[in-house]
């Protein structure tokens, strides 16, 4: 069992998107101290599975407070105070996030009520699904010539339009739900229903697979294959250059670009 320090703190540690090869050398040596771990569910499980598979040796009590869409059977604030009841009875705790805590990760509302109660607190980034689970499909969010720009947003609520064109990308999180208004709205602005997309489903883990469409048949293609969260949603013309993107979706984005340049 780690040393337990005389006085306790906490460690607010982004696992990434599940795979332990991805977690920082510096998240790795919080989790090899820590006396206790408050892990959640997506991600954080996964990547203590992997080391463990790896012959990582991990001593720390881990504290599931995982939820499930819909389910959330250890609310936010008691999650936030247990960190603090940890760290006042002397706990060295890492609270490991799916992801990168401060990406829809709440991690800044767990940091701010440790602050206020006087516990030590420190952030280690982790790995972001936003950016790590596209590129398994070789997808950028950016690239000369096609986007310069990108936005991510969270797909738990309905979004609202969003600007600029095929050339800003848009990155939807959990966003299988609201897929069809998201579609709808953005398909309906400047990008226009052809506008290329991915769902890019179980990012790293057992099921992963990617779905191709465009902001007219998304929906109806999610629907076919029955494609369910956690899942990354990218929209804009960099998902064609992905190698497993259909020849007629980069073919259509290649005509427009001809179009465009002769004008």
């Amino acid at each position: 069992m780690a040393e337990r320090s005389r006085e306790g703190r906490v460690t607010l540690v982004g696992a990434g998107p599940g795979d332990a090869g991805l977690l920082t050398v510096r998240g790795l040596r919080a989790l090899e101290r820590a006396d206790v771990i408050v892990a959640d569910r997506l991600g954080a499980r996964a990547v203590l599975a992997g080391l463990a598979a790896e012959g990582v040796r991990i001593e720390a009590e881990v504290v599931d407070v995982g939820k499930d869409p819909g389910r959330h059977p250890v609310t936010q604030d008691e999650i936030s105070g247990l960190l603090v009841d940890l760290a006042r009875a002397g706990r060295d705790v890492v609270r490991l996030k799916g992801g990168d805590p401060f990406v829809f990760g709440r991690g800044s509302e767990e940091l701010a009520l440790c602050r206020a109660e006087g516990v030590a607190v420190e952030v280690v980034p982790g790995v972001t699904s936003a950016t790590s689970v596209p590129a398994i499909a070789a997808i950028p969010l950016t690239h000369r010539s096609l986007a310069t720009s990108f936005t991510v947003l969270s797909g738990h609520d309905q979004i609202d339009d969003v600007g600029g064109g095929r050339d800003h990308t848009v990155v939807l999180l959990m966003g299988v739900g609201t897929l069809a208004h998201s579609a709808h709205v953005l398909g309906a602005g400047r990008r226009g229903g052809d506008c290329p997309v991915a769902i890019v489903e179980d990012g790293y883990g057992p099921g992963q697979r990617v779905t191709f469409g465009t902001l007219q048949t998304i929906a109806h293609e999610a629907a076919r294959r029955k494609v369910r969260n956690p899942a990354v949603v990218v929209i804009g013309d960099v998902v064609t250059l992905s190698p497993l993107a259909p020849s007629e979706l980069v073919d259509a984005v290649r005509r427009d670009s001809d179009r465009k340049a002769a004008l």
